[in-house]
């Protein structure tokens, strides 16, 4: 009998990517998700890709009760993986109420399920905004969290210290926090990828957008930033590379081969690439010239952030394979689908 995963925001751009690599692994996935920032198309991109198409249930996590006859309804659940959040930077500015309710809120239901229904295995989908403005680079995993930059950087911190805490408490529990970096790029049959609803808050997504013409032109946040070419830098790395590690991570917790019952690793490729060469990389690959312009900061922002990988390479046995090309020619194959769609 296959191992059943449920995956919260499952339908979403790196839940759906690794809905396909549990799927190709052998286990038996369930999906729910309240489609507020996905589409469920993506189910079928799943299907047509693995043949398989995972079982779906449409609610919000932050719906207790609906929570609980989910869990009535599966009770062979061995895993979780829980991706499902609002992660816009500048939304959370605006809105940080919206985002400690929703991202908090739904955390909490889910660990009290675990609790209750004795799942005990639960891979948390963190974010190297934990690190804030960081003191030092490459960021390794005992660097000192600062300050976070916005809200949804501080939903993530807040998320590490409850289910750190949690775990204190439920020691037959255990459970991996994965901070990652910048999830970039598609799978390579281009079936699923980014597909944010309306105006996209990530830089890869809009450049794609632009270059097949949906936007006008790419807004470029700062270039006045303390680095080569006055861009911000960050870590990106390939979808893919990031969606199979959660499958390691989930392994390595069911086969009780964590070493503590709480414990983070770092995902990124530990190279830190600029806006600008990021763009240079698509104008590239995608043979494509793309309309760009500088223009002031963003608030939330960090100047640069970049991992080191060493934790996550020696002790999960996981690396990255795929570089920032790879990345960039995948993103543009999944938007031309979408228009030849």
């Amino acid at each position: 009998m296959k191992k059943q995963v449920l995956i919260t925001g499952g339908t979403g751009y790196i839940g759906s990517h690794t809905a396909v690599e549990f799927i190709e692994a052998g286990y038996e996935v369930l999906i729910i998700d309240n489609l507020s920032n996905s589409k469920i198309d993506s189910l079928d991109g799943i299907e047509k890709i693995t043949g398989t198409k995972p079982e779906f249930a449409q609610f919000d996590l932050t719906d207790k009760l609906k929570l609980n006859d989910f869990f009535e309804a599966h009770p062979n659940i061995e895993a979780i993986i829980h991706f499902a959040a609002y992660k816009a930077v500048g939304e959370s500015v605006a809105k940080p109420m919206m985002y400690y309710q929703n991202n908090l809120g739904s955390l909490m239901n889910l660990l009290e399920m675990t609790k209750k229904y004795k799942t005990k295995s639960f891979v948390f989908s963190s974010s190297c905004t934990v690190y804030g403005e960081p003191e030092e680079l490459p960021v390794k995993e005992n660097s000192p969290v600062q300050e976070a930059t916005s809200p949804y950087g501080n939903t993530k911190q807040i998320a590490e210290e409850i289910i750190r805490d949690f775990m204190k408490v439920e020691q037959d529990l255990k459970s991996i926090a994965l901070r990652y970096f910048n999830p970039v790029g598609a799978h390579e049959s281009a079936e699923i990828g980014e597909l944010p609803l309306g105006v996209p808050n990530n830089l890869v997504p809009f450049i794609t957008q632009t270059a097949i013409g949906i936007r006008k032109e790419l807004s470029v946040f700062g270039f006045d930033y303390d680095t080569p070419d006055g861009t911000c830098i960050r870590d990106y790395i390939h979808v893919v590379d990031l969606a199979k590690a959660h499958v390691i991570a989930t392994e390595r917790l069911l086969n009780n081969k964590n070493k503590s019952n709480y414990e983070m690793f770092n995902l990124g490729t530990g190279t830190g690439n600029s806006v600008l060469e990021v763009i240079k990389s698509f104008e590239k690959m995608s043979k494509q010239k793309l309309n760009y312009k500088l223009v002031d900061r963003r608030p939330g922002d960090v100047v640069k952030v970049y991992s080191d990988t060493e934790f996550a390479n020696n002790e999960l046995g996981w690396k990255t394979e795929k570089n920032l090309d790879d990345m960039m020619l995948s993103a543009w194959n999944w938007e031309n689908n979408l228009k030849n769609k």
